[in-house]
């Protein structure tokens, strides 16, 4: 098993390969990550780890309101995560590589990161300033008819768009291409859909890529039934996910 140790950046939300993870770092212990992160050379990936949170808070406990004010609040790396953080995350996660780390005048930062690799998360060290992680990196094995699939997702993909287009009385985008490389489709249509967390966390952890088109291809059908006979039901913007308060 080949593994690798990276930074742990833990979210309620999944990272996807391939997909953008916009940043706004104001937790110390994520800002001592970024500023790890920024004495490799500019040349080598910035690489981090992205984990969803299972159980715990994204972000840790601040002092203000506390009735005891020598009690201290929780605070360090593993702040909001319990005595063994490995039980607070999913088991799956991906590689982010940080494109932009902009630190602001207030000693903030501002990143945009991109998924790379999906990993498996074997270890968690809390020693340190912030979380770091042994992982194994995982591999895309294409499944069964993995093409034939991607190309029924896609149908049904554009057909959930004028749906959910329609629900919100919005006129729908055609000018962006999809692509046609079934893994790219399997995690592009993941991150894209209206779907809780849990539900893309397992479109993540998926064995192969077929696997996940196939499980996709059942709920957007799914989803669009639903938006058809509730043409009220409310919606987010397809393409834009929240920013990550850290």
């Amino acid at each position: 098993m080949t593994t690798v140790r990276l930074p742990l950046f833990p979210l309620n939300s999944v990272l996807f390969p391939g997909l953008v993870l916009p940043l706004n770092i104001f937790e110390e212990r994520y800002r001592a990550m970024m500023r790890e992160l920024l004495k490799t050379p500019e040349d080598e990936p910035r690489r981090f780890a992205v984990v969803t949170i299972r159980d715990g808070h994204e972000v840790a406990p601040s002092a203000q309101g506390m009735p005891d004010r020598t009690a201290l609040p929780d605070r360090g790396p593993a702040a909001g995560f319990g005595d063994d953080p490995v039980k607070a995350f999913h088991s799956v996660g991906c590689v982010a590589d940080a494109a932009t780390i902009r630190e602001r005048a207030d000693g903030t930062y501002e990143v945009l990161a991109t998924g790379t690799t999906r990993v498996r998360l074997v270890s968690v060290d809390a020693s340190g300033p912030f979380l770091t992680a042994e992982l194994e990196e995982l591999t895309e094995s294409p499944g069964d008819e993995a093409g034939a699939l991607a190309e029924g997702v896609l149908r049904a993909f554009r057909q959930y768009q004028k749906r959910l287009a329609g629900a919100r009385e919005r006129s729908l985008a055609t000018g962006a291409e999809l692509p046609d490389e079934p893994a790219v489709v399997s995690y592009l249509v993941a991150a894209a859909m209206m779907l809780d967390t849990p539900s893309k966390q397992r479109l993540l952890q998926a064995p192969d890529t077929a696997s996940r088109l196939r499980e996709e291809l059942k709920l957007l059908r799914k989803e669009t039934a639903i938006i058809r006979n509730l043409p009220s039901l409310p919606a987010s913007e397809l393409t834009r996910g929240p920013t990550s308060l850290n």
